[in-house]
């Protein structure tokens, strides 16, 4: 990846060249963030108890929200990202989870229904409306129970607002329109306020 993917290239090959950048940097405050992201699972593991399903977490960085929602669980903990590097941040925070690069829209890795939950956090706002419906097709596919994001709501700090403006994110129509677009895969849909503007957004598996 070079500085011509975030100017002229695809929007994938931008959100690649930027996370490559920046994964030392998210290393490095990745327990800053976690401690953030233990709050919002102790939330979401009161509400919808995680101790007995398998969690796979798309996008997951250095893998601070998969740690968080983890420590609940005693079933198997997947981790996925397309960045080496992120992924090589991800093993050295938290040697005790797996971690493999993959691209959130081609998971044919990964059977139908193959994890109970399928979860991504502060993914899915970077991709076009049309981008986040085939990853969203994806997570309900492996997902056996619940897809879990948790991602923008309601009001967004001025220092986030820059960086998604970096990025070139899609942050402002997913907060308008996200929870609509999960209507479109899920008959059931659960919001899960955080103190901190964002939310959870869990739509249940239809297991007819």
């Amino acid at each position: 990846m070079n500085l011509l993917h975030y100017f002229f290239g695809s929007n994938k090959q931008r959100a690649k060249f930027i996370f490559d950048l920046i994964a030392p940097l998210y290393g490095s405050i990745d327990k800053s963030v976690q401690k953030g992201y233990a709050e919002i699972a102790k939330k979401l593991n009161s509400q919808i108890p995680l101790e007995n399903f398998s969690i796979l977490d798309i996008g997951t960085g250095t893998g601070g929200w998969l740690a968080s929602i983890a420590k609940y669980s005693k079933m198997k903990k997947q981790g996925v990202d397309f960045s080496d590097k992120m992924i090589h941040q991800a093993k050295k925070n938290h040697p005790n989870l797996n971690f493999i690069k993959m691209d959130a829209d081609d998971m044919k890795h990964f059977e139908d229904n193959s994890f109970d939950i399928v979860t991504a956090s502060f993914v899915l706002h970077g991709m076009k409306a049309k981008e986040r419906g085939v990853v969203l097709k994806e997570m309900a596919r492996i997902a056996n129970k619940y897809v879990m994001i948790q991602d923008f709501r309601n009001k967004t700090a001025p220092f986030v607002k820059v960086l998604e403006f970096l990025e070139r994110s899609d942050y402002k129509n997913f907060k308008r329109n996200f929870e609509e677009e999960m209507q479109n895969f899920f008959n059931s849909i659960k919001i899960i306020e955080c103190d901190n503007g964002n939310a959870v957004y869990v739509g249940k598996i239809d297991t007819k």
